[in-house]
């Protein structure tokens, strides 16, 4: 049985192909993507000089999707990425998009509680269970790869009516943490 907690380990061989060393079989760029979204860690190496080529191999997973019309990074993001590494912005940049990005998936986690806490008057309306049950694996389906994402099943506890209003203030919060990010991404 495999140790979530290590990373997978792939090895590189010189013929380029990819070797997963717990199942002992090779693996394309697709598996390693998959692996990641299942919330895998993952660690690539050259077999032959022992570097680390994780983040090489990352970079080229993200390359297909975008070139195959699955585009996430706007067109003007990549440009400002590209700047930022030949100006003194690269120094921040990691960082901000780390807590970026840590932001991004505690305000999904959220989102998640929400929306399965909050009480809803439509419930009286016949057929209506079936309809949230969909709308809950869609979120849940859009939540894969989301590490740190609770989905649909989150319990919330307290008062309901306190912990209504405490869960909007924060969602409130985290928009504007949000707003205030892309205010300062778009001023790089």
């Amino acid at each position: 049985m495999a140790d979530d907690d290590k990373p997978l380990l792939i090895k590189r061989y010189a013929s380029r192909r990819l070797y997963n060393t717990e199942t002992s079989d090779y693996v394309t760029l697709d598996d390693i993507a998959a692996f990641i979204r299942d919330g895998r860690e993952v660690q690539i190496i050259d077999l032959k000089s022992g570097d680390d080529l994780t983040r090489q191999y990352l970079l080229q997973i993200i390359a297909e999707h975008e070139s195959r019309g699955e585009n996430v990074l706007p067109v003007d993001v990549l440009t400002d990425l590209v700047r930022s590494y030949t100006t003194q912005a690269q120094s921040i940049v990691p960082q901000f998009l780390a807590a970026s990005f840590e932001m991004l998936r505690e305000g999904q986690s959220k989102m998640m509680e929400n929306f399965t806490a909050l009480p809803n008057p439509m419930a009286a309306v016949p057929g209506f269970d079936a309809v949230q049950r969909q709308q809950q694996a869609f979120l849940k389906s859009m939540m894969v790869g989301w590490p740190g994402s609770s989905g649909p099943e989150a319990e919330t506890g307290g008062e309901p009516e306190a912990a209504d209003q405490d869960e909007r203030e924060e969602l409130a919060q985290i928009k504007q943490q949000l707003a205030e990010l892309q205010s300062k991404l778009s001023k790089l």
